[in-house]
């Protein structure tokens, strides 16, 4: 069934290139399983990383609590948001059948990426510690997260340039090399950070410093591999740096779509934080358990996050060759599988909730607080997934305006509601319900924006 929206222009004929003439489904499925493969891999870097921190003690443990907001943040920012608004513009180029402006949006690309690692190494360097002093670190915890960081964001511009060139390659419909890449910086970041961190194999027992040296150098070297597969001609497109030019246009078409996008991991971010804070004031046993749940939901994020990216050359390059109706359809097909992965995990968790939560802890008031929290968030985690999804195809579509404000409006609710529940002191589930709402309300106003908004040029 072709959807078709009266805002939208009049359709154009396909050239011959698969992502616009196979059928929607299967194509979105081989596109999304090496993402969805990949991204579990840097999930398992988060539990193995927090695995052998442990061993170095509580204060490390807590040290690097404070740093994980930031060190998530400038994932987000360069290759799900940045990221995002590189493969929309180098696929809807392809699309539209111009090799020639995709490859110097390439370069262009390439330069934002790096732009933004040099950011991130000057905000951290400078600011990190009031920042980390912010968040409530103090002694030891504090000069602790300061070492990790100042390691870490020292080389912020390998993070940010993997990230980018992924995106690169991502945007000509290729999956396979950036995910591989991924799995191979996250086995190097596991092996090495483990070795330096704990002083494995007669290495030197760094610490945290150690931790942060295994994962910046698993990012250099992942950003030598994709520049010698970019520039060697391996590629579907490779970055030709005799014949580049600055050309303010192109920096204007990624940006478009890139640096609004940004706006979404950072109001995510905020978030999470602000909901911490709050479930915090309910005690111990409350925030461990909101710990488990969302712990569960960070681990969801990677389906939808796949079909979402898996969706953005699809809708780029079907909307590069004036093929609107095959981009609507190619977004609403990977929204309608991000929502049905996702919503079956939360449904089950939140009808046999210990099947997760007996994995973490057999504290009766803990189990008690993480079922809770099942029972109302589960439900809505296909709403959840939607939206991330949606917001993802929108960029293909250089239309992200929308799903941005719609994540404005769940920082929105969980912000101004959660402190009015806090300060009428209501029960911690109600706090849980407001997460519900907060995403079935992102969900469908993300919909809605893909629906109502004009795509197309």
């Amino acid at each position: 069934m072709t959807i078709v929206s009266p805002l939208d222009p009049p359709l154009k004929a396909a050239p011959a290139n698969g992502l616009l003439i196979s059928p929607i489904l299967p194509t979105l499925l081989k596109l999304a399983v090496p993402n969805t493969i990949a991204m579990f891999g840097a999930a398992l870097v988060a539990v193995a990383e927090t695995s052998y921190i442990g061993r170095l003690g509580t204060v490390p443990l807590a040290a690097i609590a404070l740093v994980f907001p930031f060190t998530m943040l400038t994932q987000m920012m360069s290759a799900g948001a940045m990221g995002g608004g590189v493969s929309s513009a180098i696929s809807r180029a392809l699309g539209a059948g111009n090799r020639e402006r995709a490859a110097i949006l390439a370069l262009h690309a390439a330069i934002i990426g790096a732009g933004g690692g040099i950011f991130f190494t000057l905000m951290m360097l400078l600011f990190g510690r009031s920042f980390f002093s912010a968040l409530g670190g103090r002694g030891d915890v504090l000069e602790q997260a300061c070492n990790y960081s100042h390691v870490l964001f020292s080389g912020a511009i390998s993070i940010w340039l993997v990230n980018t060139l992924a995106s690169v390659v991502r945007g000509t419909g290729d999956m396979k090399i950036p995910s591989a890449t991924q799995i191979a910086v996250a086995a190097v970041q596991i092996i090495v950070g483990g070795t330096l961190g704990l002083g494995l194999f007669g290495a030197p027992r760094l610490g945290m410093s150690g931790v942060a040296a295994g994962q910046l150098i698993a990012f250099t070297l992942g950003t030598l591999f994709l520049l010698w597969y970019l520039i060697g001609g391996r590629s579907r497109l490779s970055l030709e740096f005799a014949a580049f030019r600055f050309e303010r246009d192109m920096f204007v078409d990624i940006l478009k779509v890139g640096a609004v996008s940004c706006l979404s991991p950072l109001q995510t971010v905020i978030t999470i934080l602000i909901f911490t804070k709050i479930i915090a004031g309910f005690g111990t046993e409350t925030l461990a358990g909101y710990g488990i749940g969302s712990r569960l939901e960070f681990l969801l994020i990677p389906i939808a996050f796949a079909f979402g990216v898996a969706s953005v050359p699809m809708v780029g390059m079907a909307i590069g060759a004036g093929l609107v109706a095959r981009a609507r359809n190619a977004a609403w097909t990977a929204g309608a599988a991000s929502a049905l992965s996702v919503g079956l995990v939360g449904l089950v968790v939140a009808l046999k909730p210990l099947l997760w939560i007996s994995l973490f802890t057999s504290d009766p008031g803990v189990t008690a607080a993480a079922a809770s929290y099942f029972a109302w968030a589960g439900p809505a985690f296909a709403f959840f997934g939607l939206g991330v999804c949606l917001y993802f195809s929108s960029q293909g579509a250089a239309k992200v305006g929308g799903p941005v404000l719609a994540s404005t409006l769940r920082l929105l609710i969980v912000g101004i509601g959660g402190w009015w529940l806090a300060s009428s002191n209501a029960p911690a589930w109600t706090l849980f319900a407001l997460v519900a709402v907060a995403m079935i309300l992102f969900g469908l106003s993300t919909a809605a924006s893909v629906k109502l908004t004009r795509w197309g040029k």
